[in-house]
């Protein structure tokens, strides 16, 4: 099975894009932080990134030795020459890949990475399958845009090419019925540089702190009004 047409032609020069990689490079410290909170006992040698985009996840995570050993696969060619590029001397291997056949044994990384993928992917449990047959523990992480004002949801994140929409329990729910056990799950705002990079200082300054505030004080009412992340350690065995 493939990945639609339009998805893939979507991504085939994304990556090429300057400003792209800049808002990337963002996210990924973002997203590092991220997986760092949420499996923080756990240590890893062998990591894979599944949809690894430009590898500005992958070089985060090698800079701060992270793992020993890191793999990427992504469906855009733009994508994987922009991996190869960076030289990363820990990566063993970066492969172009149909969005659900990973080139790779069983169980052949400590860690796998999902990160801000299944919200574009058109068979969400066939990739979870997949990606849990690689891998002996799982990092999935997503945007929760499942919101009251869904309208709004769909229309903002329409260019961007999410077609999944999710709540904290319509997440957890999606690992669980793939046979992942969620051993943490975690809900985050967007840290203030991505919110400042998105919105300008003063306005992004100002979501930050609405963002944070609302999360710390009434969870349930802050996912239910605004977009959020959460991101998921699982046990994949």
């Amino acid at each position: 099975m493939i990945s639609s047409a339009e998805i893939v032609e979507m991504y085939s020069d994304y990556y090429a894009d300057g400003e792209v990689a800049q808002k990337r490079a963002i996210a990924a410290k973002q997203s590092v932080g991220h997986i760092k909170k949420v499996a923080a006992d756990h240590s890893f040698q062998s990591v894979i990134d599944i949809g690894a985009g430009e590898g500005a996840v992958l070089s985060e995570l090698a800079g701060n030795g992270f793992a020993n050993r890191f793999a990427a696969v992504e469906l855009s060619r733009s994508g994987i020459e922009a991996i190869r590029a960076r030289q990363i001397k820990s990566l063993a291997a970066a492969d172009q890949f149909d969005g659900y056949s990973i080139p790779h044994p069983d169980k052949a990384f400590d860690l796998g990475l999902a990160i801000h993928v299944l919200e574009h992917v058109e068979h969400e449990r066939m990739f979870l399958r997949e990606a849990k047959r690689v891998s002996r523990n799982l990092y999935v992480e997503v945007p929760l845009e499942l919101t009251n004002d869904l309208p709004k949801s769909i229309r903002e994140s329409g260019p961007y090419g999410h077609i999944n929409f999710y709540t904290p329990g319509s997440f957890e729910n999606l690992l669980k019925t793939c046979g992942l056990k969620v051993e943490r799950l975690m809900v985050f705002a967007h840290d203030i540089q991505y919110e400042q990079y998105l919105a300008g200082r003063a306005k992004g300054w100002l979501k930050y702190q609405i963002r944070q505030k609302l999360l710390r004080i009434a969870p349930k009412f802050a996912t239910r009004n605004m977009v959020y992340m959460a991101g998921a350690f699982c046990k994949a065995d």
